[in-house]
């Protein structure tokens, strides 16, 4: 699986090098996102800029990611430049429970957002 990831302070952007996120690909996915997860990476954008199919596989990969940062920090998926992928999210009404922006930097913005009232809920 070919992927990159830029690790910043507050946030990691994880973008998927790949056209398919298929059942050949999920697993391998959903094991760096474990490790991600527990090498402590708070909040996570995953960049779905070059992605063009998503099967069950992949979804649940992406369900699996989203499970993982859930009460831990912030998932969002960013990107998604395929009406096919997002109309496979809307069928399966995964907008509802996923959190989607259409850019990178509104990603970034909402991660640190996020970020924002952690940290003033907890102060």
């Amino acid at each position: 699986m070919n992927y990159s990831l830029d690790k910043k302070e507050n946030y990691a952007v994880f973008q998927l090098e790949e056209e398919n996120l298929n059942s050949v690909i999920a697993p391998v996915l959903k094991n760096e996102f474990v490790f991600l997860r527990n090498e402590g990476v708070k909040n996570i954008v995953f960049d779905f800029n070059k992605v063009k199919y998503v099967d069950s596989s992949g979804l649940s990969a992406i369900l699996t990611a989203n499970r993982l940062w859930r009460g831990f920090g912030s998932f969002v998926l960013t990107e998604i430049n395929s009406p096919i992928i997002m109309r496979l999210i809307k069928i399966s009404k995964l907008e509802r429970i996923l959190h989607i922006t259409d850019t990178l930097d509104e990603a970034i913005d909402l991660v640190l957002a996020e970020e924002a009232e952690r940290h003033d809920f907890i102060d």
